[in-house]
């Protein structure tokens, strides 16, 4: 059964988990906004997160004057697969480090075989 929860409370979390995130990681982000949306633009359901944009070892000498690589996180497909408000929580941490890990040029193989996946 599907959690419900206010989108405040789903943002407060998100918060919490990029607090959560060690301080060296956040400020090596770099031209990146992390944002909350309801569903994924295509509402493909089982799409927590989604990070577009380019990582951070695909840019090069001639990257700039670019429109800045945007996190999503996705607050309905989450809560559809979470029983509890903790399930939320623990949800919403994997989901935030998976796609922060994308602008470092991780994987999905690579998160996968990190638990991260």
């Amino acid at each position: 059964m599907a959690v419900e929860m206010s989108g405040d409370r789903f943002e407060e979390l998100v918060a919490d988990a990029l607090d959560e995130v060690p301080g060296k990681l956040m400020s090596m982000l770099d031209n990146v906004a992390i944002v909350v949306e309801d569903v994924p633009p295509d509402g493909e359901m089982n799409l927590l997160g989604l990070y577009e944009g380019f990582a951070l070892t695909d840019r090069d000498w001639n990257y700039g004057g670019v429109l800045p690589d945007k996190i999503s996180i996705f607050r309905k497909p989450i809560l559809r697969i979470c029983e509890t408000e903790e399930d939320v929580v623990h949800e919403v941490a994997v989901t935030v480090v998976h796609e922060i890990a994308h602008h470092f040029g991780i994987e999905d193989e690579r998160l996968h075989e990190l638990g991260w996946g």
